[in-house]
């Protein structure tokens, strides 16, 4: 099985090998004048990432992570029920520091912004059949969404996502399941990322970022904005927790959750 490496498309969001121009070129910009991103020094990391098929945690039905990033931070609150394999997947990543020291690597403006490709290069030969089922699409692709990227082929979520920077209602009819959504200043950060080198990086050159991992990217695309980490923070408040009133006999174990969630196809 051939390296898959996901090139999102205006008309289809599809994992290209490694350079299949399709994709047409962002709508041109003003050259920014923000400096270069430093790059990240060599990390550790944790050695669990090599082993794909053991990180199977269930994630809880609600949970938050925060990104902390070179443009500054952002949090996306994951609702399980959307997209359940989608969430566990994104929970076991988050929580063994796969994103962290890794970049953005590709951003269209108005469009999306993509990220998942380690800065380790044996992690990302470890993941790279380490594919999620797909399953049903329940929430639509509207600005500020996370989804994970996929390819025509049935079952070939892996370890890339995108931030949806419009409403891409488009992408729904195309399998495309949307997991949890940025907060409302956070989008704005992602919106920031640097985009000047439209697809040549995120499209055109996503095999050598997967086996070159930082040291190629730091080399070649240094201004490319970094993951500094990407933490598991919990749920989000919901009502304000009332004081327990101090029963009179011991209290009844709590019933188990009855919600249920959509079947993957």
């Amino acid at each position: 099985m051939h390296l898959k490496s996901c090139a999102l498309t205006a008309t289809a969001l599809l994992l290209s090998i490694p350079a299949a121009a399709q994709t047409p070129a962002p709508a041109t910009k003003p050259k920014s004048t923000t400096t270069a991103s430093k790059p990240a020094s060599a990390p550790a990391y944790d050695h669990a990432l090599l082993k794909p098929a053991l990180l199977k945690d269930k994630a809880p039905e609600t949970y938050q992570v925060t990104f902390d990033t070179t443009r500054g931070q952002f949090t996306i609150t994951v609702t399980r029920s959307w997209a359940p394999l989608a969430a566990d997947r994104f929970y076991n990543l988050v929580k063994h520091h796969y994103f962290d020291n890794s970049r953005f690597f590709r951003v269209s403006p108005g469009f999306v912004a993509q990220f998942g490709l380690s800065g380790i290069p044996a992690v990302n030969a470890a993941w790279q059949k380490a594919t999620i089922m797909d399953e049903p699409v329940t929430q639509k692709n509207l600005r500020a969404t996370i989804t994970f990227a996929k390819t025509s082929a049935p079952n070939s979520r892996g370890t890339q996502l995108f931030i949806n920077l419009k409403d891409n209602t488009f992408l729904d009819s195309q399998g495309f399941a949307p997991f949890g959504v940025v907060d409302a200043k956070g989008i704005n950060v992602v919106e920031m990322m640097y985009d000047q080198y439209g697809d040549a990086a995120g499209v055109n050159d996503q095999e050598n970022i997967t086996k070159g991992g930082e040291k190629y990217v730091a080399t070649k695309w240094p201004k490319l904005d970094i993951i500094k980490s990407a933490t598991l923070v919990g749920a989000p408040a919901t009502t304000p927790a009332k004081p327990a009133a101090k029963p009179a006999t011991a209290p009844k174990p709590a019933a188990k959750p009855t919600a249920t969630t959509p079947k993957p196809q």
